[in-house]
């Protein structure tokens, strides 16, 4: 018997289809260590998940760390290569603090990351693996969508200190409009520019009915050009088939040092938080000394313990059951034999909690069924 998907926990299933679905478009496997130098994620903290890192000393003296983040790695062991795009996709154990648990937990994550001459093309086929990758997971599913491009350029114009910009930044991920507008206020921001702020905030939906509202909003320079580019990774979307489970939203937002371009997050029927996010991140590659683009996305695979558990399933096709005085090599043909028709476990007697299609016995040379399920 082959791996059936009633056999295995669901982030097990979804991590052999999301590889399979990677590997179709022409991503090939990115393997690390389990350890980086602690300095890595120190110069780039403000890119993790979660300010919790695991560190040890090693035998040369170096401070290390269990890796807590993948995308770091594989930007520090790729090369700029001009016209080119590099395409990987990983599944790894990295070491955090779980968004279930809140304890650090050994997490199953995958994902997969484009570097290199990043154009609409590139874009639009990772947004779409994004799509791919939550449809993997449930039949329901969304996926929201934002551009820093749009949202930078606002946060930028109000006349504030780079942590108040941040503050408003945080204060627009969680579409806390009161807040903005005060901040504004104490920054004598003009009165358009709040309104704008809160205009962005609050306009969600489908892409046809958010597009009109942008375009009076984004009439000119990076703010038009990032709308232009955002609705034709939605066009491109949409002639995949994938156009159902897209939303417009622009409190996703990203550290705006980081990333500069399609941001996105995606959700699943039955969890309560996003179990994948994403987006363009040249600032994050420019800070690492690189000239190329990048853009990628990561499924947080220790969030979907909380999907409905698929039903067990066989845990073999066939119980043996023989004698403890059997001739090992009788045994040996009778297992091999079954091989031929399934999965086989051999024992003497049943152990507890088993589920099997059928129970044969070994006697005498002869296989006797005892039992048989359809």
């Amino acid at each position: 018997m082959g791996l059936d998907e009633t056999v295995l926990k669901s982030e097990e299933h979804v991590m052999l289809e999301l590889r399979a679905l990677y590997k179709k478009y022409g991503y090939s496997q990115f393997k690390m260590s389990k350890f980086e130098e602690y300095d890595l994620y120190v110069r780039n903290k403000d890119f993790l998940v979660g300010d919790g890192v695991i560190t040890f000393t090693d035998t040369d003296g170096k401070l290390l760390a269990l890796k807590p983040d993948v995308t770091l790695s594989i930007i520090q062991n790729s090369k700029d290569m001009p016209g080119v795009t590099q395409k990987v996709y990983y599944n790894e154990n990295v070491y955090r603090i779980s968004g279930s648990t809140h304890t650090f937990k050994e997490i199953m994550q995958t994902g997969l990351e484009c570097i290199g001459d990043i154009d609409v093309y590139s874009l639009s086929e990772v947004v779409m693996l994004a799509a791919k990758s939550l449809a993997a997971v449930s039949g329901t599913y969304l996926l929201d969508l934002s551009h820093m491009g749009i949202v930078s350029p606002l946060v930028d114009a109000v006349p504030a200190s780079q942590e108040r910009k941040a503050h408003i930044l945080r204060c627009i991920g969680e579409k806390n409009v009161h807040e903005i507008r005060e901040i504004c206020r104490e920054c004598a921001a003009p009165d358009a520019l709040a309104e704008k702020l809160a205009l962005l905030v609050g306009t969600y939906g489908r892409p046809e009915d958010v597009f009109p509202v942008m375009r009076g909003l984004c009439t000119q320079g990076q703010a038009r050009s990032a709308l232009h580019e955002l609705e034709s990774v939605v066009t491109a979307l949409g002639a995949a088939g994938l156009e159902r489970g897209l939303h417009i939203d622009f409190s996703v937002v990203n550290d705006m040092n980081y990333y500069s371009g399609i941001v996105f997050r995606g959700f699943v029927d039955g969890v309560p938080e996003g179990i994948l996010s994403g987006g363009q991140y040249d600032g994050l590659m420019h800070r690492m000394g690189r000239k190329s683009g990048a853009a990628g996305f990561a499924v947080y695979l220790d969030l979907l313990e909380r999907l409905p558990h698929r039903p067990r399933g066989y845990d073999a096709d066939t119980l043996l059951l023989y004698e403890a005085d059997t001739d090992v090599c009788e045994l040996m043909k009778a297992v091999g034999a079954l091989t031929g028709e399934g999965s086989v476990l051999a024992e003497k007697t049943v152990p507890e909690g088993i589920e099997v299609r059928r129970i044969v016995r070994l006697r005498d040379g002869r296989l006797e069924i005892l039992e048989q399920h359809d």
